[in-house]
């Protein structure tokens, strides 16, 4: 368990739980366990048991696929309270994809069958279940779309301006991982990812300094993230 006057506070500062009486707060401090990982560890694999999921405290995680010829391709990128595995932890099947740690991290883990208990006896929580994957279900369907309608420049410049929106509509923008790893998020290889910041770069879109970004031109980069591939090939 971990401490449970820290997390009466921390919890409901979390997407997942926020707006929950301290009631309802209270019975998953008693549950709550927090686990310390090293740089590059694996938390679980495709097809291990669910048997809890997770909220990052601090640090950041990576789930993703490994397709047969090793291809990865990241699924998300979570960091200081996002939560991840509730979907197959309810479920009570297998976790459907790898996750692993992308610096030294703390998590707090929720063990399944005492999650379930808590939420038969509190609604409340149950509701709020349902609306994070009601939000989790819609960045898949986003992933798909993105994978399947759009080319990597196009993915690109729905990244920059996601990472810009969460800077409150900053220009300059740093990117949150390597460029390897960004390369798998947006469903790519490395220098096909090179090949998309030289063009951005060479439109007047992007200035790029090592993992510093800055947005020349918003509006443009706002315009090519929403064109899908079918109506545009000249990339």
């Amino acid at each position: 368990m971990v401490d449970g006057f820290q997390l009466n506070q921390w919890l409901p500062t979390t997407a997942l739980f926020q707006g929950l009486s301290l009631d309802c707060i209270m019975p998953l401090t008693q549950i709550a366990q927090l686990q310390t990982w090293k740089k590059g560890e694996f938390i679980f694999s495709e097809g291990d048991e669910a048997v809890g999921f997770f909220i990052v405290k601090n640090g950041r995680v990576k789930v993703f696929k490994i397709a047969p010829n090793g291809k990865e391709q990241i699924l998300h990128i979570f960091s200081e309270g996002d939560y991840f595995a509730e979907v197959p932890a309810l479920d009570g099947k297998y976790f459907p994809a790898f996750a692993a740690t992308l610096e030294p991290t703390e998590l707090v883990f929720f063990p399944r069958v005492a999650f379930l208990e808590i939420l038969h006896q509190h609604p409340s929580i149950a509701v709020n279940m349902l609306m994070s994957l009601s939000r989790h279900l819609r960045q898949l369907t986003n992933l798909v779309e993105e994978l399947s309608l759009k080319e990597v420049p196009q993915r690109l410049a729905a990244y920059l301006l996601r990472l810009s929106d969460r800077l409150e509509g900053s220009t300059s923008v740093k990117l949150e991982v390597t460029k390897s790893q960004l390369a798998a998020s947006l469903g790519t290889i490395s220098a096909t990812l090179s090949r998309a910041l030289y063009r951005l770069s060479e439109e007047g879109l992007i200035a790029v300094n090592g993992s510093e970004i800055e947005l020349l031109d918003r509006d443009r980069l706002q315009s090519l993230s929403q064109v899908s591939s079918v109506t545009r090939s000249d990339f």
